[in-house]
């Protein structure tokens, strides 16, 4: 008798298989400074670009080294690594940093990011919501 997860690996990974799309959309930090649109990149990948951020978010950014924020790609390259999670990379603008990443999707309107430094030593969390505007938000 094969193992279930052996028989279902061939579908999970297929080239074939439509990006998940439950993570597209426009999704807020937790102080709603910033607004990330995730969208489908590559063949299996999603990745998420800023679309709108607050005016001390740009600044921030700007002192951080990253200018413009808006249109910079903060998620790259995300791809699946099991139910509602996937394994990319991130990128922090005020640190001008890149990190290894996780999300997790915890709810509908809940997206849990997770990245680390120096391996999983030294690692921070967050929790987006799912954002319904672009302009306005963290003003």
């Amino acid at each position: 008798m094969t193992p279930l997860f052996l028989m279902l690996a061939p579908v999970i990974a297929s080239p074939d298989m439509p990006i998940a799309t439950s993570l597209a959309g426009n999704w807020a930090n937790p102080s709603g400074s910033v607004i990330v649109e995730i969208l489908p990149c590559g063949e299996v990948a999603l990745c998420g670009r800023v679309n709108w951020a607050s005016d001390k978010a740009k600044v921030d950014a700007r002192k951080g080294g990253t200018d413009p924020l808006i249109g910079t790609e903060l998620l790259r390259d995300f791809v699946p690594s099991g139910a509602d999670r996937w394994k990319g990379t991130l990128f922090v603008p005020d640190l001008k940093r890149t990190t290894k990443a996780d999300l997790h999707q915890i709810a509908p309107d809940r997206l849990k990011i997770r990245g680390c430094v120096i391996g999983r030593a030294l690692c921070k969390s967050q929790i987006w919501a799912r954002a319904k505007a672009t302009v306005g938000i963290g003003e």
